[in-house]
């Protein structure tokens, strides 16, 4: 009686394990058939099966399943590309954690997930599309997995966590493509952006050094870090950094105007001077270096009468009049350059106001008249 109840037991043990196997043969068979739906009933049975779930034949026909259900234009239509691409590699995963890269089906898993690339990564460009940005950020960081040295999945990620106001992931991406060799100005700029958008002067100005010792010679980032200093006060340091980009940009009047006040501000007059007559030489409607050119000859010929005003009369007979005409002579050479800055910006009160004055002390008495009329217009 007892060889009999174990000769039962065993048979029902070994008809469990056929059902067990079952599952996973008639998934093969379907899949072979073309019907991915009953296929992936079957084998998401053997994956909960307690027996069929510690196989990596298990696993790995269910990535090849599910795989094949995102690729087929029918059944992929029951089944979210982010959703079966996620399944598909989970599955291979698994396999190559069972069986191991050597083993039958680990090998194979392993040459899947490299196909499986692709998938990922288009998963997450229709989730971006669609606007569903944590989703697409999964996708993303599956392809990473996929393939951690390949950098279209990072920078992906970034921009997805751009467009998802999430600045904190975004620069985990941007890292990451640092730590594997990437290197891009976009890049750079990007972290600029993030930084800005986060207020952190400190961030914005690592990101332009960071970028300059890569690309030295790049105009934008060389503009960026001198704008840098000079929102910050620091103008004097700022000279050698005016230097270094004009030698990389010398057509750009901007960055002679900028010396110019620069220099100006640090009571260099004539260098202040030669700087602002190049920025003319390079662009004669460049605005700033024009009205500074004009103030410049303006206060001079100002201080000239101010100092005649004051002589005593001895001194004045002696060389008050050549003070005035020396004054008026610098009145005179202001106009041009005062003229100029008003054509390039018409409706400028400050230049409006110079020129009325210079016309009035030259004698322009109607020119004068004029822009005192344009002022009035203005108020």
């Amino acid at each position: 009686m007892k060889k009999t109840i174990l000769t039962l037991v065993a048979a029902a043990a070994l008809h469990t394990a056929s059902a067990q196997n079952s599952a996973v043969t008639n998934a093969i068979l379907y899949q072979r058939q073309g019907t991915l739906d009953k296929a992936r009933v079957e084998i998401d049975k053997a994956a909960m099966n307690d027996k069929t779930q510690a196989k990596a034949k298990t696993w790995y026909t269910r990535g090849e399943i599910y795989e094949g259900i995102v690729a087929s234009p029918i059944y992929g239509k029951s089944l979210p590309v982010t959703e079966g691409t996620k399944t598909a590699f989970e599955s291979y995963s698994k396999a190559l954690s069972l069986d191991g890269k050597d083993g039958e089906y680990g090998k194979q898993a392993a040459a899947k997930l490299d196909g499986l690339y692709g998938l990922a990564l288009n998963a997450g460009v229709e989730s971006y599309n669609g606007k569903d940005f944590a989703k697409a950020m999964d996708s993303y960081r599956m392809a990473q997995q996929i393939r951690p040295q390949d950098t279209t999945a990072y920078l992906y990620a970034a921009y997805a966590s751009e467009a998802n106001q999430d600045f904190s992931t975004a620069k985990e991406m941007y890292g990451k493509l640092q730590g594997i060799g990437y290197k891009s100005p976009q890049l750079y700029g990007r972290l600029l952006q993030i930084a800005r958008q986060e207020k952190d002067e400190a961030a914005a100005m690592k990101a332009v050094q960071d970028a300059l010792v890569i690309y030295p010679t790049n105009k934008s980032f060389m503009l960026e870090e001198l704008n840098m200093y000079l929102s910050a006060g620091r103008g004097k340091e700022a000279l050698d950094k005016i230097d270094r980009a004009i030698a990389a940009d010398p057509t750009n009047s901007n960055l002679y105007a900028v010396k110019g006040s620069i220099l100006d501000q640090d009571k260099q007059p004539v260098q202040a001077l030669e700087a602002y007559k190049k920025a003319v030489e390079v662009d004669p409607t460049n605005f700033d270096a024009n009205f500074n050119l004009g103030i410049y000859n303006y206060n001079k010929a100002a201080d000239l009468f101010t100092r005649a005003s004051k002589m005593s009369l001895a001194e004045y007979q002696k060389s008050g009049k050549k003070f005035e005409a020396d004054g008026k002579k610098y009145f005179q050479e202001s106009l041009p350059y005062f003229e100029k800055a008003l054509e390039v910006q018409p409706d400028d009160r400050a230049t409006t106001s110079a020129l009325q004055k210079a016309y009035l002390r030259v004698g322009r008495t109607a020119d004068s008249q004029r822009m005192s009329t344009k002022l009035d217009a203005m108020k």
